[in-house]
This record gives C-alpha cells, structure tokens and sequence, in this order.
C-alpha cells in the first residue's frame, strides 16, 4: 500500500489577503477553488509548477476571529533557488519571524501567524 502527500490546509480568517501573501511571497496561485452554495466557506488550492502538493486555504464565514495556533510549533518548508533574493523580499515584507544563521535557513509567518520554513536548495 502506498500514500502520496497532496496537500495541507490552513484555515485563513482573510482569503484575498493569504492569497495575495502567498503569491507574493512564495509564488503560490490559485489552482482551484470551492464556495459554499451558502456562503459559509470558500476553499482556495494554491500551488506553483515546482510540485504537485497544494496549500488549502479555508475560510469559513462563521470564524472571523483569529486561530488558535498554540506554539506555532509546526510549519511548511519551501526550497528556494536563490535564497539571498528571498531574504531580501522577506525582509521588504516584513515577515520573516525567526532566522537560524547556523543551520543556514529562516521563517516567515503568514497574515495569520503560520510559520513558513525557507531552506536554500542547494546545502
């Protein structure tokens, strides 16, 4: 038996606002998206050409406060090809939240406080 990772959601309190973050910061666009017939939710894939696994962004109507993250212990990690321009757009942006100069990598945080690993492709 085998499994393929395919995606990770984020629950988002603002969808535009992840999307045009996400796009921004880490070239993601929208693949696909779902909306509640209702309008209690929206659900936006979000990937790029790099790989096959996808960022679900769910918004739901009835969860306008911000989440819950506890220690923000957990996060995605992203290759970079050129780690020195990241930083630099990271640092334009604003959301670079923690850097390990030892190990060589940082992180980001999104509008909503997810952690976001970046890692130079090539060690």
């Amino acid at each position: 038996m085998k499994f393929k990772m395919v995606h990770e959601n984020f629950n988002v309190t603002d969808i535009e606002k992840s999307l045009a973050f996400y796009e921004k910061a880490l070239g993601l666009k929208e693949r696909r998206r779902k909306t509640a017939d209702d309008g209690s939710y929206i659900i936006v894939f979000i990937g790029n050409d790099e790989a096959e696994f996808e960022l679900e962004l769910t918004w739901l109507k009835d969860h306008p406060q911000k989440y819950d993250l506890g220690e923000e212990e957990f996060h995605l990690a992203f290759h970079t090809d050129d780690f020195d321009a990241a930083h630099r757009l990271h640092e334009e942006m604003d959301c670079i939240v923690f850097e390990n100069h030892d190990m060589g990598i940082y992180f980001i945080t999104d509008p909503d406080g997810y952690w976001l690993e970046i890692i130079p492709a090539k060690r």
